[in-house]
């Protein structure tokens, strides 16, 4: 076996999802709000003018595999690190190298690191001149969000982009390629019913690698038929992913969730635990439930029992450690909380109330008394901020920039816990309109 053999080996025998990693752009699924025509992003890539970014997002949405696009469309060198097992040494080797090519042969190095927020600070510091100073373009790869993740002078100097999990349509169009690519199972004599596509698609919950690696399961372990084929069906495909069909079509499906959420919304703690349970044995993650119930617990019941919200976060931390069936009891503490509790929705009417008026006046001026003080403007009228602890706890002074002055975004509802907090707010408000 020569060299080129062992390549060939080595690259066949490699797991589905590496095989399958797009190359191109054109080859990359989902991610179309960053990879439209005429986004910045891809202006960016098309001029090879990419600076240093930051990509987060879910496991298995394409972060890694897009840096390597777009180092490979440049004629840039690429270097990949791991946060987790490189550290100072190895990123300053890297660096020094990237400045001696740019010297050289007047040839940029792009520096992927993967898991980029584990990170620490001495860690990320190293790196900053050499961004600064163009002699790297850093690409970060991470699964938390940067801008709680990671050291704020690295973010500063980024670009962040987030990825969103793929679509089930995105997840089957990859699956679909699979089946037919010579780096897939274009040479196997290979059957995938529709159903077991939806399948895979469904219980992957948007991580295209994760569905890769349960076809590539299903393919592997599955005997061959009396003609030699492999056919893989919905039943073969609820194996491989360890995850129970579900038992009613995609119509019924969201009806009956619609009618879990309407239940809880509509103080029923008998309607809600019947549809969950519903979905449940229908084969749907009980993870999802306890999901809806935390967005209903904000959404729906809010500042009316704002206890609500915890204890739903809490039923989703009991079912991590316990599992089904223990789980089911925490599970079901939160809907009975959820679905008895007093009801307001101004948490979601004043977000909505805030979105639009950022969207509308985008511009407005910080007071001067309320900006950053290690600064100077030349524009500062001299007005002084009041330190709320200094006085009542609370002071008269406008937080609001001066053209939203006495906007009101958040209007308490009539429930007893709301009407303690307009009380509250309708004392500062009277003094704050002599202000």
């Amino acid at each position: 076996m020569d060299l080129f053999d062992t390549v060939n080996y080595e690259e066949k025998s490699a797991p589905l999802a590496e095989r399958m990693r797009p190359r191109t752009l054109d080859e990359f699924i989902g991610q179309k709000h960053l990879l439209r025509n005429g986004s910045l992003l891809m202006r960016a890539i098309s001029a090879d003018k990419l600076g240093s970014c930051i990509f987060f997002g879910p496991p298995g949405t394409g972060k890694t595999t897009l840096a390597g696009i777009i180092a490979n469309s440049t004629s840039s060198e690429f270097v990949k690190l791991n946060a987790v097992s490189s550290g100072v040494a190895d990123a300053k080797k890297v660096i020094e190298e990237a400045r001696e090519r740019l010297r050289l042969y007047n040839k940029r190095t792009y520096l992927l690191l993967d898991e980029c927020h584990r990170w620490n600070k001495a860690q990320s510091d190293c790196v900053l001149s050499a961004i600064e100073t163009g002699s790297i373009i850093f690409i970060g790869s991470t699964t938390e969000n940067p801008f709680v993740a990671m050291t704020r002078a690295i973010v500063s100097r980024c670009r962040v982009f987030e990825l969103k999990p793929l679509s089930d349509s995105d997840i089957i169009e990859g699956l679909k390629r699979a089946l037919t690519s010579n780096r897939g199972y274009a040479d196997f004599s290979l059957e995938v019913t529709d159903g077991a596509l939806a399948h895979f698609a469904h219980a992957a919950n948007g991580d295209l690698r994760n569905a890769y690696n349960a076809l590539e399961l299903a393919v592997i372990t599955t005997p061959p038929q009396c003609d030699g084929s492999i056919l893989i069906d919905r039943d073969v495909a609820a194996e491989s992913t360890q995850q129970r069909l579900l038992s009613v079509d995609d119509g019924m499906y969201f009806d009956m969730l619609s009618a879990f959420c309407k239940s809880l919304r509509g103080c029923d703690p008998d309607a809600a635990l019947y549809w969950a349970f519903r979905l449940i044995e229908a084969g749907c993650d009980p993870m999802l439930i306890l999901r809806r119930t935390l967005v209903h617990a904000s959404e729906d019941v809010g500042l009316a029992d704002s206890s609500a919200m915890m204890i739903a976060t809490s039923a989703i931390t009991a079912y991590e450690h316990l599992g089904a069936p223990e789980g089911y009891i925490p599970m079901t503490h939160a809907i009975i909380k959820v679905a008895t509790a007093h009801k307001s929705n101004s948490v979601i009417n004043a977000l909505g109330a805030a979105s639009d008026a950022v969207k509308e006046r985008a511009d407005d001026k910080v007071p001067d008394y309320l900006r950053d003080r290690n600064y100077k403007s030349p524009n500062d009228s001299g007005a002084e901020y009041v330190y709320p602890h200094n006085t009542d706890g609370y002071v008269t002074q406008q937080y609001l920039p001066q053209g939203l002055r006495n906007s009101e975004f958040y209007v308490p509802k009539d429930n007893p816990n709301e009407q303690r907090i307009k009380q509250f707010l309708d004392l500062i408000k009277q003094q704050r309109r002599k202000y």
